[in-house]
């Protein structure tokens, strides 16, 4: 493991592979006085939101977890740290000329394809979070995908260079550091599909609904062409791409 950068309380630290980097994060000793970043080189078990699996070539795409101490916010209001770190990732791309979205809960969009994902770990203690870690996977150099995830896409396939992973990191975390306390409407206006109606699918089967609204707990709210208004927790609700 080596030692990459330590600026404003924050220690960015690199190793050649892990099985998960949120684990491996996990094993490090933290007291909470500054941050600390893990980025990999390879990851032989990434994992995504709801257990699934993240592909990614050694030595291509940006593997990294982030553990820090947030200040006051409260259990119920702990999306507000994947609305701010999703945010900060949209900027990050926006400094490449990639304009991308927000596939609610965490997923990061270029138009319908599918370049990162967010997994976010919460240690709670007395009503507040006590310690969060960050799991980042993004795809940023690879130019070809073998698993059969349905639809992933990189930084190299929309803007035809490879990228500095590292420089991809510092901006993500530079954004960040700089978010404004407000969130919830700019995360709003960075949603996929924040206008109209699509399709969708629920426990009852599939559906043409709009999004109207995500409230700082994460609940979303959907309006059918019925006209009635639905709500859902993570899982409870899939888009049809």
């Amino acid at each position: 493991m080596h030692c990459l950068l330590s600026i404003f309380a924050m220690t960015i630290l690199r190793i050649d592979e892990t099985t998960s980097t949120n684990d491996s994060i996990r094993s490090l000793a933290f007291d909470g006085s500054e941050t600390i970043v893990l980025f990999a080189e390879n990851q032989t078990k990434g994992r995504g939101c709801g257990g699934n699996q993240w592909e990614s070539e050694a030595g291509k795409n940006l593997i990294c977890s982030l553990r820090y101490r947030p200040k006051g916010i409260a259990v119920r209001d702990q999306f507000i740290i994947s609305m701010q770190i999703a945010v900060a990732i949209c900027r990050a791309m926006s400094d490449y000329g990639i304009q991308t979205t927000v596939k609610w809960p965490n997923d990061i969009y270029f138009r319908d394809s599918k370049l990162g994902g967010i997994l976010i770990e919460n240690s709670l203690r007395d009503g507040e979070i006590a310690d969060c870690i960050i799991g980042i996977g993004l795809n940023v150099n690879q130019q070809q995908f073998v698993s059969d995830a349905p639809n992933p896409i990189s930084m190299f396939q929309i803007i035809s260079r490879e990228t500095d992973r590292h420089e991809v990191l510092n901006s993500i975390l530079q954004h960040f550091e700089t978010i404004e306390t407000d969130i919830l409407p700019i995360y709003k206006s960075l949603l996929y599909r924040r206008n109209g109606f699509y399709r969708y699918r629920d426990s009852n089967g599939e559906m043409e609904a709009e999004i109207i609204d995500v409230a700082t707990n994460g609940l979303l709210s959907l309006r059918d062409r019925e006209g009635t208004i639905r709500k859902y927790t993570f899982k409870e609700v899939n888009y049809i791409i």
